[in-house]
This record gives C-alpha cells, structure tokens and sequence, in this order.
C-alpha cells in the first residue's frame, strides 16, 4: 500500500510559530519506516518545545519516559538534537503538522523555529494505523494534556 502524501496549503510565520506553540509542552509523530527496516517498521519523532541543547542525561530520561509511556520497543537510528521545524497548515488536517526540516534548501525555503528533536526507529502495537495503513499522525500535548493520535 502507498501512502499518499499529506498537501500543504500554507506554512506559519515565525511569529505563528512561537505563538502556536506558547502551550505545547511537545509533539510525537508516527510514521512508517523505510520497507527495509522490518524489526523497526515505524518512524517516530519526538518534538520538545524548547531551544535548549539538552544534556544526555535529560535525552535519555526523556527518551525513556516516551518509550515506557507509549509501549514503544526496540528505538534505533536514534538521533537527538535542536533542528530547524516548520509547521504546516493543511485543509485537510484538523492540526498543524510539525515538519523535521533536514534539507538546506527546505531551511532556505520554510519558515521554522527550533525546538529539540528525538528522532529514531523502533516499533510499537501501539501505532497500528501506521503500522497497518502506512499512515502518519500526530499528537500534541498541552502542558500535560494530549490531544489524541
């Protein structure tokens, strides 16, 4: 099954940005893996509102946390550190969806702010949309409150 890709009809400023995400206390994204990946078939991305560089002992009780919390096993390809994000608005998406920019040229051309980023494979029965249907959510979590996947 291929998964279509989600379009998007605008980005935010970033002024939006640091307005968008004056509540959120961090957002987690589940997609599917490369094909190649069997042991490891979803792709998550943990975004933490802030602009710190966290030192590693804070990365891996935070790692951890999100591990235990949402029945997440075998994290690999792990990588941690403040990247640039954009946020895309989208018709077709009740919320905005939080995009990892990696590329120079998507730096050059999207508006981002920087927060810090966990990014790894792994899996979970737990994210069976994605794991099933190929397709990627997201989730926000409001000063301890989540909106659902």
């Amino acid at each position: 099954m291929e998964a279509k890709a989600i379009k998007t009809d605008s980005y935010l400023k970033p002024i939006e940005i640091k307005k968008h995400l004056e509540k959120v206390e961090y957002i987690i994204m589940a997609a599917p893996a490369p094909d190649t990946f069997v042991d490891t078939p979803l792709h998550f991305t943990i975004f933490l509102n802030t602009s710190d560089d966290l030192p590693q002992e804070i990365q891996t009780a935070v790692l951890e946390k999100f591990l235990n919390e949402q029945k997440i096993e075998k994290p690999t390809e792990l990588m941690s550190q403040l990247m640039p994000v954009g946020f895309a608005l989208s018709s077709a998406q009740d919320t905005l969806m939080p995009l990892l920019l990696v590329d120079p040229k998507d730096q050059k051309s999207i508006p981002y702010g920087v927060m810090f980023v966990m990014d790894f494979l792994a899996d979970s029965d737990e994210f069976e949309e994605v794991k099933e249907k190929s397709l990627t959510g997201w989730s926000y979590a409001y000063d301890g409150e989540v909106d659902s996947f």
